[in-house]
Order: structure tokens, then sequence, then C-alpha cells
């Protein structure tokens, strides 16, 4: 029997890394993970509507806390004056007093090749009753024009309302999936349709990380 392990979980040690760092008293091990889990779900629903790549958290000395966003709107996410990250901040001020916290917003250089913005784009446009087939072909398309060497897409759910929920893959390129080396990106990403939730899931093939 085969089991289905995270692409990203997969590769922490080699290639990848932790996307929550830091140190944690061992008394308040499981306090602290309740807490990133609900820093990272505030600043998502912060940013609901735009495209975000990454996001990392980062524990230092004295309860200080930095929150690194990715995106590939970063004046969206800015706001005028920076007042979106003053308001995220104090949010977040609000709900954990005793942490002191700092945010930052960084661009994804080629939004093509982040899974977490081409899901996020994938699932918008469904939601706006797009053909599913034509979407997930643009999405494609674009990836590999852009230097991604494989891609792969799949959906599950009512597929353009259809009665029966189905499942279908759209792969194009090389997905080694049990390469260590191999550079994967992956994210899984929801679309509320008018017939029901439809799920997608979203690997990219950047090429081979070499390193000592």
């Amino acid at each position: 029997m085969w089991h289905k392990v995270s692409p990203l979980a997969f590769r922490i040690g080699y290639i990848k890394t932790w996307r929550t760092t830091g140190y944690y008293d061992r008394k308040e091990y499981a306090q602290s993970v309740a807490e990133d889990l609900q820093v990272r779900k505030l600043t998502l629903i912060h940013f609901k509507g735009i495209p975000l790549g990454n996001l990392f958290i980062n524990h230092s000395g004295d309860k200080n806390v930095t929150v690194v966003v990715f995106t590939s709107r970063t004046a969206l996410a800015l706001g005028k004056d920076d007042e979106n990250l003053h308001a995220l901040r104090n949010k977040l001020q609000t709900r954990f007093p005793g942490y002191t916290f700092q945010v930052e917003v960084k661009e994804v250089k080629k939004p093509e090749l982040s899974a977490s913005i081409v899901a996020d784009s994938i699932a918008r446009q469904l939601e706006k009753k797009m053909p599913y087939r034509r979407v997930i072909k643009n999405a494609i398309a674009k990836t590999l024009e852009k230097g991604g060497l494989g891609i792969k897409v799949k959906l599950g759910g009512r597929l353009n309302g259809a009665e029966i929920a189905r499942r279908e893959t759209y792969k194009e390129g090389a997905i080694p999936s049990q390469t260590i080396r191999s550079d994967i990106d992956y994210a899984t990403e929801r679309a509320e349709t008018i017939a029901g939730t439809v799920g997608i899931k979203v690997w990219i093939y950047k090429g081979d990380v070499f390193k000592k």
C-alpha cells in the first residue's frame, strides 16, 4: 500500500524549509502551534481576494513575530501608505497581546511558477462560470512559457454543474514526485461554485536543486 505525502513536507530538510520557524518552550508547545495557526488564518482572511504565494512566520526572542507575505499584487497588499499592513498588525496585536508583530510584503517575480497563485487564479475563474478546460489549458500554457518544466492540475467536484461529481487530471511536462532534489511547488484551493465546491490541486516542477 502506498501513502499520499505532501510534496512540500517530503522535501523538508533537503531543499525545502518549514513555513513557521522559531523556538518554542516545551511546556507551551501546543499553545504556540495553535496560536501560529490562528495567525496564519487571520492573515489569509485579511488578504482575502489578493493572490498570495507563500506565508512565512518567524519567531525570535522576546516574543517577536515576523510575518512575511509573498504576493504578486504588492500594491493591493500594502494599500495606500501601507494602511493594510498597519491594519493587519493592529488586528494581530489585539488578538495576541503578548507578542510584538512585524508584517512584511514581498513580491513574487514569476506568479505563473507559484502553485498557490496559479490555484487561486483557477478557482476565481471557475467561480465566474468560465469553462474549466479552457482555464486550465491557459494556466498550463502560461506556466510552461515562463520556464516551468512541468505542471499537473487535478479538479474534483461537480464540474460545469454536472449532476455527478467527478475528477479530472491535466498534466504537461514532467512531475518527478519521488525525486527529493526536484523543486516541486504544491498547493490546494477551493472554488465555491453555484453547483458546489470544486477542489483544486496544483503541482509545478521548476527544476532540480543541487547543493552541498
